[in-house]
């Protein structure tokens, strides 16, 4: 029986951290910019969590689960 593959998307859009929690950047920082308070580029900056309600199908994505 062949292995699994992981999905090329997810892996390259999610990383996990180290107690286990999945990481993801924001979205609306690629174009469009001018017309965004730099308050609101700034805080899409930062990376963020992936919302409990998602993380089973992202593990199931990664093949984690």
């Amino acid at each position: 029986m062949p292995k699994m593959k992981t999905k090329s998307s997810a892996k390259k859009r999610f990383k996990l951290t180290a107690s286990g929690k999945i990481k993801r950047k924001h979205a609306f920082k690629s174009h469009i910019l001018t017309k965004k308070s730099k308050k609101r580029k700034l805080k899409l900056t930062h990376s963020g969590l992936v919302h409990k309600s998602d993380e089973d199908s992202i593990k199931t994505q990664l093949r984690l689960k």
